[in-house]
């Protein structure tokens, strides 16, 4: 068979998020995205060599309706469910047979069933085989079902090669599934359950020599591991930060506050090639906290924890989340005073958004506080929902004055002077050192940037270009920076 497999596109082509780093791809002059969705290469293992397979990513491609397969796949996740339902239809008046898979339809699949085919609920290892050749029989069904969740070491590496690499900005790997916690806003756990599974150590290390070994020939392309919570089992994190060490990898993670406390997993992180850590940090309101569920997080100090992780030269990027039951008016100043006296470089700033399959979205249904089901805004930048002690427009304004005051150039300009003078990349440019002409490069670039409309950008550039050769500064740190001072501003 023909098989199609799509990833959905984000957003309009108008809209951007902290996620999308559309301004990243317009400064290359080239259209990337950060990365692409890891269901997508799993599939492709997971399909028997006899069948062809096209991916089209819409974020930097589109759909070739004039090629026709027999099946198209198409992954889902809530904020691009309408846009897949949509491509689902497409192909299907064209007599393409269509799967609908991913943790929307896992949680909505009455929902998903009225614009496809099939729909997969849960993961797909141990179903795709099987839907596949249903499907070349003529018999596909139109629900298959995950009965458990599935054994990691039992099922090949994600298969990358029908991707187009060159278009993505990172690598994504995955070496664990399942969270023990159960915050209230979080669908992880109803999706990926509480059990900590894992990859072999062997299986990640194959999966690295892939994308970035001899057969990829030694790319250097970032990597992210998407695993929930990289540290979630220790002895097996250990192993794997020892295992990573040969391959000078430039990686980022995410993990619990709780890695403030591991002075060896630290240290191992930094010497493997870990710059960056993603951390729920979520509300800095001790009611919130505990609303949430998120007691992990009262038992640290942010500020101490923060301080610690980055004396190993790793940075903190902390996830906020607004819009909970105990803010008020006053939250939006009390964040921004945090995030600057902490010096936090990259803060993600998400509104509360309440997915299907969550408690939360459970809870807010039953009292009435949801105020449409367009998935399309379930993006963590739209209000829909009722907050507790806000209106939503004074949510959303709320927002957008947080975002806007922690990514103004003048803001940016300062931390990124402050991470400067401690020469807090020091070990990364010894290690991967940013070679001349890519500073170069990025000078012109930014030069001819310098004369649009855009005046605090430009006096912003007039800043930036007399440091651009220095060796303490990373160019792509200050290029994410600018990106997320795009999303602000254009919000």
């Amino acid at each position: 068979m023909k098989i199609a497999l799509i990833i959905p596109r984000n957003s309009s082509a108008d809209e951007k998020s902290f996620y999308d780093l559309k301004f990243v791809s317009a400064f290359l002059l080239s259209k990337k995205s950060f990365s692409y969705l890891l269901a997508v290469p799993t599939l492709t293992a997971l399909t028997p060599p006899e069948h062809e397979i096209r991916v089209f990513d819409e974020n930097i491609e589109d759909i070739d309706y004039d090629w026709a397969p027999d099946l198209a796949g198409i992954t889902v996740r809530t904020m691009f469910a309408n846009r897949a339902y949509i491509i689902s239809e497409n192909f299907r008046k064209r007599g393409v047979r269509t799967v609908l898979g991913g943790i929307h339809p896992s949680m909505c699949p009455d929902e998903a069933l009225k614009y496809c085919d099939t729909v997969v609920i849960g993961e797909a290892e141990e179903i795709w085989e099987k839907l596949l050749a249903d499907a070349q029989n003529g018999n596909l069904e139109r629900i298959y079902k995950a009965g458990r969740t599935v054994d990691l070491t039992a099922f090949p590496v994600p298969d990358r090669s029908a991707l187009s690499a060159d278009r993505y900005l990172a690598n994504i790997v995955q070496t664990t599934k399942g969270c023990p916690f159960h915050c209230e806003f979080c669908s992880v756990h109803a999706f990926d359950g509480q059990k900590i599974r894992n990859k072999t150590i062997p299986q990640v290390i194959s999966e690295i020599e892939k994308i970035s070994g001899p057969a990829a020939g030694f790319k250097k392309k970032s990597i992210f591991f998407a695993d929930d919570n990289i540290i979630a089992n220790r002895k097996y994190a250990c192993e794997l930060f020892t295992a990573l060490k040969p391959y000078k990898l430039n990686w980022s993670c995410q993990a619990s506050i709780n890695i403030s406390k591991e002075d060896e997993l630290l240290a191992l992180m930094k010497e493997s090639g870990c710059g960056a850590i993603l951390i729920g940090l979520e509300s800095i309101s001790e009611k919130n906290l505990s609303r949430m569920d998120k007691g992990i997080n009262r038992k640290h100090d942010f500020a101490e924890a923060i301080n610690k992780i980055q004396s190993y030269g790793i940075l903190v990027q902390g996830s906020f989340i607004l819009g909970y039951d105990f803010d008020t008016q006053s939250s939006f100043d009390e964040l921004m005073d945090f995030i600057d006296s902490s010096r936090l470089l990259m803060p993600l700033i998400n509104i509360l958004t309440p997915f299907p399959g969550t408690k939360l979205f459970s809870r807010l249904e039953k009292e009435g506080r949801i105020i449409h089901k367009d998935w399309s805004k379930y993006d963590a930048k739209n209000v829909v929902f009722s907050p507790s002690l806000l209106t939503p427009e004074e949510l959303l304004e709320g927002h957008r004055r947080v975002i806007r005051h922690v990514y103004s150039f003048d803001s940016i300009y300062n931390k990124l002077t402050y991470y400067w003078g401690i020469d807090f990349w020091k070990h990364s440019n010894e290690k991967d050192p940013i070679k001349f002409k890519y500073r170069l490069l990025f000078a012109v670039r930014l030069f001819s940037l310098l004369f649009s409309l855009n005046l605090k950008r430009s006096r912003f550039i007039l800043r930036i270009l007399p440091k651009v050769f220095q060796k303490r500064v990373r160019i792509s740190t200050v290029l994410t920076l600018m990106a997320y001072n795009d999303y602000a501003y254009t919000s």
